[in-house]
């Protein structure tokens, strides 16, 4: 009973059967009334004759059942209730909801018959309107649900307040001069996370209903679009070369939002350091020089692998060209900021009857403390953003065989200790023996244009694969990061 009392004290309602009943009356002293509990109960059966009422029930938010109060016949929830389903923070005298995109703040009326009524301005987003406000009830801060599905965009009746399905409503692009624009229309607001995973940008739109399709657009950064289903999400996936940077942004309206993407050389890259290991993997290709043999066949294997690579968006760099070299100390440096350090050499051993394309493997200690460290298993978490084990040394060395075998070269497998090179290497690291130098044969069909082809390709295609894998690997790991940061 005194839950209720409480309440109706500050009712318009019951202060008018106050000074209707002479029978009741304050005590000067504060101490409240002076007549006995009967009466009072009496006095409150009036007011709630009068129009006072308020109401216990059931309300359906969002799919979860809660408890709703009526005032004056408007419903209204505890603002604890409302703040497992978007954001509810108290500013003063104002309550400021902020969630689907959509941003309320609702003044706080003390008066409860009012606050049920227009009298009051709410603002949502950027528009100021009459509409029913917060008000006090018990102790606690309660919200119209009638305001509240409003401003959220939600469909309200009586007893139940539910949220618009996220739904993917259609996808539009338009191409400009130094970026394109992909655009992407949702029924409602959902949260979602962007990440660059080796050449593509792959977009997640979490719990969003939509047709898996791809898209062909007139765009020359943007020439095509994946959407696929992932689970209850939604996957958008857009191809970005090096030269291209991207953003991803919300628009949101009253009937709905649009997620746009912007992708081209005009928009400028940006993400963290250890970030840019992943999303703009260095590739170094490292042709040895061989004096004698009337050819260059290491650098032209090289030139044509790296201008693949190039084309497909990836970032390469050759240690050499017919006139000038980096040296030791130079490639040493190199190598260390590879993510894919690829050598590529003639046997030569004075009367050798070896032959054949043979791929090494480094083994051994690296002269770097954090390779060895990371090498064992000692190294501090996220060592491997930027530091890869022996498995992907290992994973590119039989990626580039398969590829081999694909273009009918038949290669071989080993283990070198002494090159300096490959152990100052972080990250995958291979020496490709393309043939021997003593070996007539070997020099004849490496003078082959559709050798020399199916060596570069084979080059260009296990290094885009591995480095492809390995950028969705570590994402997940930020992806779930940022999973967990919007759920919240």
């Amino acid at each position: 009973m005194k839950f209720a009392v409480k309440s109706l004290f500050n009712s318009s309602a019951l202060r008018g059967s106050l000074s209707r009943n002479p029978g009741l009356t304050r005590n000067p002293a504060g101490g409240g009334l002076r007549r006995s509990w009967p009466l009072l109960a009496g006095a409150l059966l009036l007011a709630g004759l009068a129009g006072a009422q308020i109401t216990y029930g059931k309300l359906n938010l969002a799919g979860q059942q809660v408890d709703s109060i009526g005032l004056y016949g408007a419903e209204y929830v505890n603002t604890d209730v409302v703040g497992k389903l978007v954001d509810v923070v108290r500013d003063g005298s104002v309550m400021r909801i902020t969630g689907l995109g959509h941003t309320l703040l609702l003044p706080i009326d003390l008066d409860q018959e009012r606050a049920t009524t227009d009298f009051n301005t709410v603002q949502i987003d950027t528009q100021r309107l009459p509409g029913q406000a917060a008000t006090w009830f018990n102790g606690s801060v309660y919200l119209p649900m009638s305001t509240l599905a409003r401003g959220l965009g939600a469909r309200y009746e009586q007893g139940q307040l539910t949220l618009v399905q996220p739904e993917l409503l259609g996808v539009s692009s338009r191409a400009g001069q130094d970026s394109d624009r992909l655009v992407l229309d949702l029924s409602r607001d959902v949260s979602l996370t962007d990440e660059a995973r080796g050449s593509r940008v792959v977009v997640r739109l979490r719990g969003v209903k939509g047709e898996a399709r791809k898209y062909t657009t007139r765009g020359a950064f943007v020439p095509s679009a994946e959407v696929s289903r992932d689970g209850d999400d939604l996957i958008l996936s857009v191809p970005i070369t090096a030269a291209s940077g991207y953003r991803v942004y919300k628009v949101v309206r009253p009937g709905g939002t649009r997620v746009v993407l912007d992708l081209g050389p005009g928009i400028s890259r940006s993400s963290p350091a250890i970030l840019e290991r992943i999303t703009r993997p260095l590739i170094v290709l490292d042709p040895v020089k061989l004096a004698g043999i009337g050819r260059d066949p290491t650098l032209d294997v090289a030139r044509r692998a790296a201008e693949l690579l190039t084309k497909a968006g990836w970032q390469v760099q050759i240690t050499r060209d017919t006139a000038s070299a980096l040296s030791q100390n130079q490639k040493a440096l190199l190598a260390r900021e590879s993510d894919v350090y690829l050598a590529l050499d003639l046997g030569r051993l004075p009367g050798s009857p070896r032959s054949g394309v043979t791929v090494y493997e480094g083994t051994g200690r690296s002269p770097s403390q954090l390779v060895n460290s990371v090498r064992v298993g000692t190294a501090l978490p996220y060592s491997s953003l930027v530091v890869g084990d022996t498995g992907g040394t290992r994973r590119l060395s039989e990626l580039l065989r398969g590829e081999l075998k694909g273009g009918k070269i038949t290669a071989g497998q080993g283990t070198l200790s002494r090159v300096n090179t490959l152990s100052e290497a972080p990250q995958a690291a291979l020496l490709l023996e393309i043939g021997w130098a003593s070996n007539s044969q070997d020099l004849a069909n490496l003078g082959v244009e559709r050798r020399l082809q199916a060596l570069s390709v084979a080059v260009a295609r296990s290094v885009a694969t591995y480095l492809t894998a390995r950028a969705n690997n570590n994402a997940n790991m930020t992806a779930s990061t940022n999973a967990a940061g919007a759920g919240q």
